[in-house]
C-alpha cells in the first residue's frame, strides 16, 4: 500500500510498461490505417458511383455491427485469448483493404462488393474493441488502467488526426489501389507484435478465460447482473445518450457549419474544424498524463460530459470561424476526459468474469447509437438547420446528464459515509 499513491501520480504511467509503449504505437498504426482507408475508399466510391445512399450505407455500417455483435464479441474476448481475437480482426482490416485494392485495380467493383466490404470493416471493429481493452488491462493491471486507457483513447486519435493526412499523400504518390495495398502493411506492427507477448488478456492475478456459453441473450443478462451497480449503469447509459443525441454526427454536418462560417473551400481551414475535435482529443491526453490529473470518478466523468455539451452548444451556435475552431479543440479535450473516465469506470468496477461482456454493453450504447445521431441532428436539421438541430440536441444531453448526476453522485457520497 505504501507505493501505490505515488504509482498513481506517475506521469505517463502507463507508458513506463515497455509492453504498452509497444502496444501504444501499433494501435496508433493499426487505427491510421483504418483512417487510411475510409480516406481512399470512400473517395473511390463517390468517383465511381456517386451514391448518397451508398454513402449512408458507409456510415450505417459503421456503427450498426456495434449495437448488434459489441455484447457478443464481448462474451468471445472473455473466453478465449484476446491476442488471437484482435489478429483476427486485423487479419479481417487487411483483407479488405487489399480487395477494395483489387476491385478499383481491376475496375470490377459494384454496388454490393462495396456494401460487403464495408460491413466486414465494420464488424472487424466491433471485434478488436472488447478484447483491446481486456489486453491493457492484463498489460498494467488496476493501478495503471485509468493511465492506459486514457493513453489507448489518444493513440486512436492520433491515428484519426493523421489518416486523412496519410491518406491522402498515398493517393497523390501512388495511385489510390496503390495506397491500399500500401495500407495493409500498416496493420503488420500490432498484428505481429500480439505473437512475441505473454498477454491473453486474463494472466494478471490468475485470471482464467471463462467457459460460459456465448449467445444472442448475453446483453439482457448483462443488464440484469450490472443494474444494481450504479456507477456502471450510469457511465453505460451516459455513453449511449452522448452518442444518440449527439455522437459523431456534427462532423457529418460540418461542410455546411464551414459554409456558414465563410470557409467555401476544401482547403485548410476546412480541414483544421475537422480536425480540430481529434487534434484537443490528442492534446488533451498528453497534457492529461502528464500532469496526471482527474482519478476516475462519476462525478468528474459527468461534470466533463456536461462541459462537453455546453462546448458543442456553443459550437452550434457560433458565428466566429476562430471561436469555432477553439470551441471543437475544447470539445475534443472534455471528450477524452469524460469517454476514457467512463470506460475506466466500466472496466474497474466489472465482474471479472463478464469484463469482457460488459466492456461489449458499454460499446453497444456509446458506439452503437452513434447510428441514431445521424437523425436527431441531421435529419431535424434538414427540417430546422443543422445548428439548431445540433444545439437542441447537446441541450437535451444536457438536461439528461443532470439527471444522471442526480442520480448517480448523491447515491456514491452516501456509500462513501456509510
Amino acid at each position: 500500500m505504501a507505493t501505490a499513491a505515488p504509482d498513481k501520480k506517475l506521469s505517463f504511467a502507463a507508458l513506463h510498461h515497455k509492453d504498452f509503449r509497444s502496444y501504444f504505437w501499433t494501435t496508433a498504426l493499426a487505427m491510421m490505417a483504418d483512417n487510411i482507408e475510409h480516406v481512399i475508399s470512400y473517395w473511390l466510391l463517390y468517383t465511381k458511383f456517386h451514391s448518397p445512399v451508398l454513402a449512408g450505407f458507409a456510415v450505417l455500417s459503421h456503427w450498426t455491427p456495434f449495437l448488434l455483435f459489441a455484447v457478443y464479441f464481448g462474451a468471445m474476448a472473455d473466453r478465449y485469448d484476446c491476442r488471437k481475437v484482435i489478429q483476427v480482426a486485423q487479419i479481417m482490416y487487411m483483407g479488405v483493404s487489399a480487395a477494395w485494392a483489387f476491385l478499383f485495380w481491376t475496375d470490377t467493383i459494384e454496388v454490393w462488393h462495396a456494401c460487403a466490404l464495408l460491413v466486414i470493416h465494420g464488424m472487424a471493429g466491433v471485434l478488436w474493441g472488447p478484447g483491446s481493452q481486456l489486453l491493457i488491462h492484463d498489460i498494467v493491471g488496476r493501478d495503471q488502467l485509468q493511465s492506459a486507457i486514457r493513453l489507448n483513447s489518444t493513440s486512436r486519435q492520433l491515428g484519426i488526426l493523421f489518416g486523412p493526412a496519410v491518406g491522402g499523400g498515398l493517393m497523390l504518390i501512388f495511385s489510390p489501389p496503390v495506397g491500399l495495398v500500401v495500407n495493409t502493411l500498416i496493420y503488420l506492427p500490432l498484428t505481429v507484435w500480439l505473437l512475441t507477448v505473454p498477454y491473453t488478456g486474463h494472466s494478471r492475478e490468475g485470471e482464467v478465460p471463462t467457459r460460459r456459453a456465448i449467445g444472442w441473450g448475453d446483453a439482457f443478462t448483462v443488464i440484469r447482473e450490472v443494474w444494481s451497480n450504479r456507477p456502471v449503469t450510469t457511465m453505460v447509459v451516459l455513453g449511449g445518450c452522448v452518442s444518440f443525441f449527439v455522437g459523431t454526427a456534427f462532423q457529418a454536418t460540418m461542410p455546411e457549419f464551414a459554409h456558414d462560417l465563410g470557409t467555401e473551400k476544401a482547403d485548410f481551414a476546412y480541414s483544421a474544424l475537422l480536425g480540430a475535435n481529434a487534434a484537443g482529443a490528442v492534446v488533451g491526453g498528453f497534457l492529461l498524463e502528464g500532469r496526471s490529473w482527474l482519478p476516475p470518478s462519476v462525478r468528474t466523468a459527468i461534470v466533463s460530459a456536461i462541459l462537453w455539451c455546453v462546448a458543442i452548444a456553443a459550437f452550434a451556435l457560433s458565428t466566429n470561424y476562430y471561436l469555432s475552431l477553439a470551441l471543437l479543440f475544447i470539445a475534443g479535450v472534455l471528450n477524452l476526459t469524460f469517454s476514457s473516465m467512463a470506460q475506466t469506470i466500466v472496466q474497474l468496477r466489472s465482474p471479472a468474469a463478464l469484463r469482457g461482456r460488459v466492456i461489449g454493453l458499454y460499446s453497444m450504447t456509446s458506439m452503437g447509437f452513434k447510428a441514431f445521431s445521424g437523425l436527431t441532428v441531421g435529419v431535424v436539421g434538414g427540417l430546422i438547420g443543422v445548428h439548431w438541430s445540433l444545439a437542441l440536441s447537446a441541450m437535451v444531453l444536457m438536461t439528461i446528464t443532470l439527471a444522471l448526476f442526480a442520480f448517480a453522485v448523491p447515491a456514491q457520497a452516501r456509500k462513501v459515509e456509510t
